[in-house]
C-alpha cells in the first residue's frame, strides 16, 4: 500500500507525539492524551492511502475522477456535469478521466461550505484542471468542503495525461465535479458509488 507524500505530516507528528506521551505519561492524564494522538494518525495513515489500481484503459470510455457517492448528474452550460462527494472513509486522491493534454490549472481561492450545500461547487477553494482532448475539453473540479481546507494538484499546463493517473488529492472530506462534452453518454446516475480511475462514469460520442 501506498500513502501520498503530502499525508506523512499528519501521520507522523501525532503519531510521535502520541508514543512520547505513552512512555512519560503512565500514572497521569497525559497517556489518554497518548492514545488519541496515536488513534488520530493512525486514522490519517487510512486517510492518506494510494491503493494501486488497474485502469481500464479504453480511448472511448471516460473514468470516475475520484472514489465516492454520484450526489448530481445535470447539464450546465451546454455540458454535461457529474458531481461525487467524498465522505472522509473514501480515497482522496483524483484521477484523469480520460488521456489528454492539461491546458490549465487555476486555483480559486474561497470558503468552506459542507460539499452536500448547493453553493459550495461554485463558492468554496477550488483547482480547476482542464484537460484537452481531440473530442473536447475534460475539466475536474477539486473542491474543498467543511473539512477539507486544501487541494493540491499534481500536473500543470502542458503536461501529458493517461487515462487514470493521478492528478491531485483534497485533504479530507470534499467534493469533486467533473465537466463533459454536451455529446457525452452518462453511465452513473445520482447515489451510486464511484471508484477512480475504475469506474466508467461516461462514454464519448
Amino acid at each position: 500500500m501506498l500513502f501520498a507524500r503530502e499525508g506523512w505530516p499528519f501521520i507522523i507528528t501525532p503519531i510521535a507525539i502520541g508514543v512520547l506521551l505513552l512512555f512519560i505519561g503512565r500514572g497521569t492524564g497525559l497517556l489518554s492524551a497518548g492514545w488519541v494522538l496515536v488513534v488520530l494518525g493512525l486514522f490519517c495513515l487510512f486517510f492518506f492511502r494510494d491503493p494501486q489500481r488497474v485502469v481500464p484503459v479504453d480511448a472511448n470510455l471516460i473514468l470516475s475522477p475520484c472514489d465516492g457517492k454520484v450526489m448530481e448528474v445535470t447539464e450546465e452550460n451546454g455540458k454535461k456535469v457529474v458531481r461525487v462527494f467524498l465522505s472522509v472513509f473514501n480515497v482522496h486522491l483524483q484521477r484523469s478521466p480520460v488521456e489528454g493534454v492539461v491546458k490549465s490549472v487555476e486555483y480559486r481561492p474561497g470558503k468552506f461550505l459542507p460539499a452536500m450545500n448547493k453553493e459550495a461547487h461554485v463558492v468554496n477553494e477550488q483547482n480547476v484542471i482542464t484537460l484537452q482532448t481531440p473530442q473536447g475539453e475534460y475539466v475536474v473540479y477539486q473542491i474543498a468542503g467543511i473539512l477539507a481546507r486544501r487541494v493540491v494538484s499534481w500536473v500543470k499546463p502542458g503536461d501529458s495525461v493517461a487515462q487514470g493517473q493521478r492528478i491531485g488529492l483534497i485533504k479530507f472530506g470534499s467534493q469533486v465535479d467533473l465537466v463533459l462534452p454536451a455529446a457525452t453518454e452518462i453511465r452513473v446516475r445520482v447515489g451510486e458509488k464511484v471508484v477512480g480511475g475504475i469506474s466508467v462514469v461516461g462514454a464519448k460520442k
